[in-house]
């Protein structure tokens, strides 16, 4: 359905919705955050936290996180039925993250200090944001609180992990590993997914019953999960099977109509595809590790991450700019290319962790795969950028 929009357009419609200045800012990030990591990575310039810490706070609280809260502070008004929120409100959070990215850059960089500046101030954004959040849920009226409990849940334990990552960079280096895990499974995991079980279904016209327990089943699967690798690193592989199966019979049940001739759908069914396929290979390769000493250089995560998180990131993302912009919502050829080439970054990723786990040169293919990831925020900005900042309308 096609929104309505005034053209008449004022001269701040940059900052006329939430999601807007967010996703610039997230998708700028992806791209500088990135080429920072790839030189630092190479050698080429040294970094005041290790490459591997830049890299996770990078893409989980400079990239993720503010996508995250362009997207909940447009769709929460309406899954709480609560007044949408004040622009001063949201320009102030997106303020507070423009300025936290700058200086984690350059404090990355040349000083220590700016960077431990830097992390506070991404951290207030990040817990303002969750506040917010919590205010609508605490405020709403609706009976049926279940989805939007386990999107906020989720958004909570982001700040925890982000809290986690602050302290283990500055007093407690041990604590970075629980910061890890939480982040990847409890916030960017679960926040994602709690999401796309309410609403691709939806999308997809898929008329099941519900399942009330999924969340909570999953929540307490990925907790064992953690804790397993908090006793002993890669002994998480029976929960990562489990999840597997439990995760992989539910969206059978779904009966989502792939495949689909609507891009905008089917990109939203192959990320779901690649949860189970990313908790088997996950259990897999975690059971190789503990028997061998071969390692597959995060595949389980980056599988997940950037198979789930990262597709469903561009298929919602590219919905959300084309729906509230009073552009048609139907994907291009060039949506739908740019669609395929985020399968190109998650097997590229991949295929870096398998050459590693033989013990080969991976320089080549990592800078391959670190390419194809730029050159996918890149033309994804060239193509959805004025409509962000200025709400053109696309032409096929």
């Amino acid at each position: 359905m096609r929104m309505k929009f005034s053209e008449d357009q004022d001269k701040n419609f940059f900052f006329s919705q939430p999601h807007q200045p967010f996703f610039v800012l997230a998708f700028i990030n992806a791209i500088v955050t990135m080429v920072v990591f790839l030189l630092a990575y190479k050698g080429y310039i040294f970094l005041s936290i290790s490459p591997t810490d830049f890299h996770f706070y990078g893409l989980t609280y400079l990239v993720f996180t503010p996508a995250f809260l362009g997207f909940l502070f447009t769709t929460f008004p309406k899954f709480t039925s609560t007044d949408a929120i004040e622009k001063k409100i949201y320009i102030h959070i997106f303020t507070i993250l423009y300025f936290g990215a700058i200086l984690f850059l350059l404090g990355s960089i040349v000083s220590p200090f700016l960077s431990s500046i830097a992390l506070l101030l991404v951290f207030y954004a990040h817990f303002r944001g969750f506040l917010i959040l919590k205010n609508m849920y605490d405020t709403t009226t609706m009976e049926d609180k279940q989805d939007i409990f386990w999107i906020l849940f989720s958004m909570g334990f982001g700040v925890l992990s982000h809290f986690l990552f602050i302290v283990a960079q500055i007093f407690y280096m041990p604590l970075m590993e629980l910061a890890t895990e939480i982040s990847m499974y409890l916030y960017l995991f679960l926040l994602t997914f709690s999401v796309a079980q309410r609403m691709v279904p939806f999308f997809s016209h898929c008329m099941n019953d519900k399942n009330t327990k999924l969340l909570q089943t999953v929540f307490v699967l990925l907790s064992f999960h953690i804790l397993l690798e908090a006793i002993y690193s890669n002994s998480s592989f029976p929960i990562d099977f489990v999840l597997a199966y439990v995760i992989g019979r539910e969206l059978l049940r779904w009966e989502l109509p792939f495949p689909n001739p609507n891009p905008l759908l089917w990109i939203l069914h192959i990320s779901l595809y690649w949860v189970p396929l990313g908790f088997f290979l996950g259990g897999l390769t975690n059971f190789i590790s503990l028997i061998t000493d071969i390692q597959f250089l995060a595949l389980d995560t980056h599988t997940l991450i950037l198979g789930f998180v990262f597709t469903i990131l561009i298929g919602f993302g590219t919905r959300v700019t084309l729906g509230h912009s009073g552009n048609m919502m139907q994907a291009d050829k060039w949506t739908t290319y740019l669609f395929y080439w985020t399968q190109v970054v998650v097997v590229m990723r991949i295929l870096v962790s398998l050459i590693a786990a033989f013990g080969w040169n991976i320089m080549v293919l990592f800078d391959i795969s670190v390419t194809a990831w730029l050159l996918m925020f890149i033309f994804w900005a060239v193509r959805f950028f004025r409509v962000l900042i200025a709400g053109k309308k696309l032409t096929p």
